[in-house]
């Protein structure tokens, strides 16, 4: 596939729905593709919409309700990290471990964080350098944006079995 992009730009995507019923979306930028316009590639791992990661390829499949179906996933894992307070200085220690590993910040407001990285880094490398970065951050929680079932947030997909990764 001829994965040169033609245009980029955002997109709404569905990221949940609130207790009122109300959806809640969230603006992501994608690039689509010159031979196959209805398909792009996610630019950056979404903090919101579930089950994404930074080069993702993606179909919208119903543009009025920003609905989308995956279909081929990059081999990139998606990480959040939430606080209570400003996340200045676990970002400056953290963005530099994750560049070390071939990982990047996605992205940065005041109370969250998203990383990319690589599955191939293996899940024990990526949890360990977490948990070791952010015990001093007692308000700061992490999850994976695209590891476990949308649905109930606890039955692990297993999308990387088919990438080469470290445990």
């Amino acid at each position: 596939m001829n994965s040169r992009n033609s245009d980029k730009t955002q997109l709404p995507f569905l990221a949940g729905i609130k207790s009122n019923g109300e959806p809640v979306f969230e603006s992501l930028y994608v690039e689509f593709l010159i031979d196959t316009p209805q398909h792009f590639r996610l630019i950056k791992s979404p903090l919101l919409a579930r089950n994404l990661a930074a080069g993702d390829l993606v179909r919208q499949i119903n543009p009025d309700k920003a609905e989308y179906e995956l279909i081929n996933r990059s081999g990139n894992v998606c990480i959040r990290l939430f606080g209570g307070e400003e996340l200045i200085d676990l970002e400056q220690a953290l963005t530099s471990k994750f560049e070390k590993i071939g990982g990047c910040l996605d992205l940065q407001t005041p109370r969250a964080l998203v990383y990319t990285i690589h599955v191939s880094i293996g899940f024990k490398t990526i949890e360990s350098m977490l948990d070791e970065t952010c015990k001093d951050y007692t308000e700061v929680v992490w999850y994976y944006g695209n590891i476990y079932d949308p649905e109930d947030g606890i039955t692990p997909l297993e999308w990387w079995l088919d990438f080469d990764c470290q445990d």
